[in-house]
């Protein structure tokens, strides 16, 4: 099962980056949303799946699963919806205010 998510992790870097080189600012923020979703699984393949019971008091389980990985990957989930969310208004209002979401012409020339 790692294997398989460790391959997962792989694709979604690797199609995030092929989508962050691009000149369209929407496929940059799209490229930046795999990255994040490929970091969380990388996270969680990193801290080993495992299986067990939840760590509760009072219960008597034999084997309690680590929640820490668990806890830093709904951490970084919800920071990484609220910079898509930034990155989404922002591409939206350069787009609204150019006409044109292409990096190089939003670049401009060298004389200006």
């Amino acid at each position: 099962m790692e294997l398989l998510m460790s391959v997962l992790v792989g694709v979604l870097f690797m199609v995030g980056t092929y989508l962050i080189l691009t000149k369209s600012i929407l496929r940059v923020v799209l490229g930046l949303i795999l990255m994040s979703h490929g970091a969380h699984l990388l996270l969680l393949t990193m801290a080993r799946l495992k299986t067990g019971a939840p760590p509760l008091l009072g219960e008597d389980a034999l084997s309690y699963t680590d929640p820490l990985p668990q806890a830093l990957i709904l951490t970084a989930i919800v920071i990484s919806f609220g910079v898509t969310a930034f990155l989404l208004v922002l591409a939206y209002r350069t787009y609204k205010e150019h006409q044109t979401d292409n990096l190089d012409q939003l670049r401009g020339s060298a004389d200006e």
